[in-house]
């Protein structure tokens, strides 16, 4: 394998990794494994700034203090519709699993849950929760926010978090519908991971330090909104909904300078709908495959795929041959490994086939 050439390793043995890593870095098993499939999800379908190139930020997270290995998730807000969990500063996935587990306990009985996670770190691919929702004969709705990282429209500096967004609904024969988004044109991870590439980006993707616009990977620093004053608008509506409700603030304390935001934490949202409340879910699920037969009837050039399809299609490719990981992920994964001193016998693997044969 050439050293610039990606290196292809079996999902089955990311997740292997991922966990002993988290592991190693003080987490209990049953936690690292949770985190280790949110990430080990994103990199399925082809979503790399979501996946385990995001391990070295969790375990110096984890070494500094800012993520918890063993956090004591607590409900501070119960009724038969709503909680707001404190989450301990947990790592993301581990914190967003309760949320929306607390969210549809609430609406098999109410018809709507809603659960507010205050106070965890980076909640990883929302679609991988409300999938799992959906997935359950929900319609789920996720959002988190963070500090800010985004240019709000007309700044030249970071003013507000790139606030992901995702809705899933049952969909029939195509499988969970899943939409999931960041406001942002570009999500930062994606920077980050073009940064390592070293490909030139889009105009109109990022500014540098110093708020002019770039295309130099090595010099953006600050993602720009989606639709302009679109994106920042709804990036802000997510801080306030999310970060407010839940009586912990992000970006103010952040732009202001205050000690709290200069800590990395984030706040999520999960509302979860029970189906059987509303409609019969077979009839559900009927009515949203036929809409989805008849947008891709439409008159098209290519295609029509749901939201969520390509990375559908993708997983069940990448299941089959291996997630491909960038030669410069593969250095910094590489070198956790021996920090850590687990799991560099993947990264010593000179082939596809030799990587993809350890799969447990």
């Amino acid at each position: 394998m050439k050293a610039d050439a990606p290196l292809t390793i079996a999902a089955p043995s990311l997740l292997e990794f991922g966990r002993d890593c988290l592991v190693a870095a003080g987490m209990n098993e049953d936690n690292a494994s949770s985190v280790a499939r949110a990430l080990v999800w994103a990199d399925l379908r082809g979503v790399g700034s979501h996946g385990v190139a995001r391990l070295p930020s969790y375990v110096r997270w984890l070494e500094a203090g800012d993520m918890n290995p063993r956090p004591a998730i607590r409900t501070v807000s119960d009724t038969p519709v709503l909680a707001i969990l404190d989450a301990d500063r947990a790592a993301g996935p581990i914190a967003m699993n309760a949320a929306r587990d607390a969210a549809m306990e609430r609406a098999k009985g109410a018809g709507v849950g809603i659960a507010f996670v205050r106070a965890t770190t980076h909640t990883a691919a929302l679609g991988h929760y409300t999938e799992a929702a959906a997935n359950a004969g929900f319609v789920a709705i996720a959002c988190a926010a963070s500090g800010p990282i985004m240019a709000y429209h007309g700044a030249r500096a970071a003013g507000v978090s790139t606030s992901p967004l995702s809705i899933a609904a049952p969909g029939g024969a195509f499988g969970p519908i899943v939409f999931d988004m960041g406001t942002g044109v570009v999500a930062f991870g994606r920077l980050a991971q073009a940064k390592l590439k070293g490909n030139p980006l889009p105009a109109g993707w990022a500014l540098d330090g110093q708020g002019n616009p770039t295309t130099d990977p090595a010099l953006a620093a600050i993602p720009l909104p989606l639709g302009g004053p679109k994106g920042s608008g709804l990036a802000l509506m997510i801080e306030i909904v999310t970060s407010l409700l839940a009586s912990n603030p992000i970006l103010a304390d952040a732009l202001e300078g205050n000690e709290a935001g200069r800590r990395h934490r984030q706040n999520g949202l999960f509302i979860a709908l029970d189906i059987r409340r509303f409609c019969d879910p077979d009839w559900f699920a009927a009515e949203a495959e036929r809409l989805a037969r008849a947008l891709k009837a439409l008159p098209a050039d290519q295609p029509i795929l749901l939201p969520g399809e390509r990375g559908a299609l993708e997983s069940a490719r990448r299941a089959r041959q291996g997630i491909a990981l960038p030669p410069g992920v593969v250095s910094e994964l590489r070198a956790l490994a021996d920090r850590k001193g687990v799991g560099a016998e993947i990264f010593a693997m000179r082939d596809r086939s030799s990587s993809l044969d350890r799969a447990p």
